[in-house]
């Protein structure tokens, strides 16, 4: 069995008219590409092997770019022969590869590797934009055996899956208008977002970056938000079960987001213990991967797509629209003057010994304030400057209560410290977090206006 990668360079300059075609360097876009598209390419596996390139600036630029630090120089290799844009003198190459390669990549360019997958594979893609690659499965033992539509299409990838920077100038426009609706324009907000969770599926179930399970989240939480208020500014109890999937959907990612702004941290955290990080870093590696498939598994099951669809036909029925037409923007207000009393209430009943829940119920109840004043923020600019603000607050403080029982965590598995690195560790967390308490409990309540 062989493994063949086909890559295609980052985005390349057209600026310079004096340059041949070969001399052609990678653009700003495409040195942006490089990290996001090594990281995929390590996840599968196409760093296991050889590494070929085509000599072209703009390939040899890409290789340099995707390469990880445990990569030896025996993998890499610089082949004349791959600058071309004939699949055919690609497949004569591959031919008279060496049979001991059993995982091949090859960094290379359009039409060329694009047609070649359409020879090896019988659905092969229809595009390869650059920075893409295909990893084709081969049931071959040598490479002169290599012949038409006898390979297996494993894996294509494009800039859009693995990094949310390109998803996300896809859909600039999109993004660009979120939050500047009116009331009466809640049906499409909450569209958009289940919109939003649609497009996100995909880069949230590879989970090749960070950031698409943040949005997610987002998406997920600003739908419960308004939904909530709705229920309880109109006494709508059709809404009940879309709210409490939502919830359930919230949820299940919670863990795994966790880890995440864990690992973000852990290089500041650690910066003059080494060991301590390399340690924290492998185990919140094993733990990222299990929440990962864990909920890969959750979003690619029937009844989340039945929850999906269900509240979509909602938003789209007559029903939600009679109902949105009997809102009014003095009905938002008054909802977000209600939860703001909860608040203010919830927080003057605050103590220095008060369980951490209780700042993370403040939290979680400051999103839902600034979702619903995010439906009207022409009124609400000043107030919002603030609540975000207090949000960041409360956030940190969530994530040092997270972030020390991690550490508790993995201290159960790992009892030995020998030099006190990882006590350290505890000590200037706990001592973070209970300065963060202090300073939320000098500042108080929010303002309504």
């Amino acid at each position: 069995m062989k493994h063949l990668f086909l890559i295609r360079h980052a985005k390349s300059s057209w600026d310079n008219d004096n340059l041949s075609d070969k001399d052609r360097p990678l653009n700003p876009r495409g040195e942006q590409q490089l990290a996001p598209l090594g990281r995929a390419l390590l996840r599968y596996g196409a760093m296991a092997g050889e590494i070929h390139a085509s000599p072209a600036l703009r390939a040899q630029q890409t290789l340099k770019g995707i390469l990880p630090p445990s990569i030896g120089e025996a993998q890499i290799y610089t082949n004349p022969e791959l600058y071309t844009f004939d699949y055919r003198r690609l497949l004569q190459w591959l031919q008279n590869c060496d049979d001991q390669a059993q995982t091949l990549a090859i960094v290379g360019h359009n039409p060329a590797l694009l047609e070649l997958a359409a020879t090896l594979v019988p659905h092969a893609p229809f595009e390869l934009p650059t920075a893409s690659f295909i990893h084709i499965r081969l049931p071959i033992k040598h490479w002169r055996k290599l012949g038409k539509k006898e390979g297996r299409l494993e894996t294509f990838l494009t800039p859009v899956d693995f990094s949310f920077e390109a998803f996300n100038r896809k859909n600039q426009k999109r993004h660009k208008n979120a939050g500047k609706a009116t009331v009466k324009d809640t049906p499409s907000v909450l569209l958009g977002q289940a919109e939003s969770l649609t497009q996100l599926h995909r880069g949230v179930m590879l989970g090749l970056d960070d950031e698409f399970l943040h949005q997610y989240r987002i998406a997920l939480r600003r739908s419960r938000a308004v939904a909530e208020s709705l229920a309880e500014v109109t006494g709508n109890k059709s809404l009940k079960s879309h709210i409490s999937h939502l919830k359930r959907h919230a949820q299940a990612t919670s863990n795994l987001r966790d880890l995440h702004v864990f690992s973000q941290d852990l290089p500041q955290l650690c910066s003059d213990q080494p060991e301590l990080l390399k340690a924290l870093e492998q185990w919140v590696c094993a733990r990222v991967d299990k929440e990962q498939k864990k909920l890969a598994k959750r979003l690619a099951s029937k009844r989340y797509r039945q929850s999906l669809h269900s509240w979509e036909d909602e938003l789209q029925s007559r029903q939600f629209r009679k109902l949105i037409d009997k809102l009014s923007t003095r009905d938002i207000q008054k909802s977000v003057e209600h939860r703001l009393r909860m608040f203010n209430r919830k927080t003057a009943e605050l103590l220095h010994d008060s369980p951490d829940e209780d700042i993370h119920n403040l939290r979680k109840l400051l999103k839902r304030i600034r979702y619903l004043m995010e439906l009207d923020i022409d009124s609400w600019k000043s107030a919002l400057k603030t609540l975000r603000q207090r949000q960041d607050l409360y956030g940190r403080f969530q994530d040092l209560h997270v972030q020390i029982e991690l550490v508790k965590r993995f201290a159960s598995n790992y009892p030995e410290d020998p030099n006190g690195a990882l006590q350290a560790l505890l000590d200037h967390l706990t001592i973070k977090k209970d300065d963060t308490r202090r300073l939320i409990l000098s500042i108080g309540g929010l303002k309504a206006g």
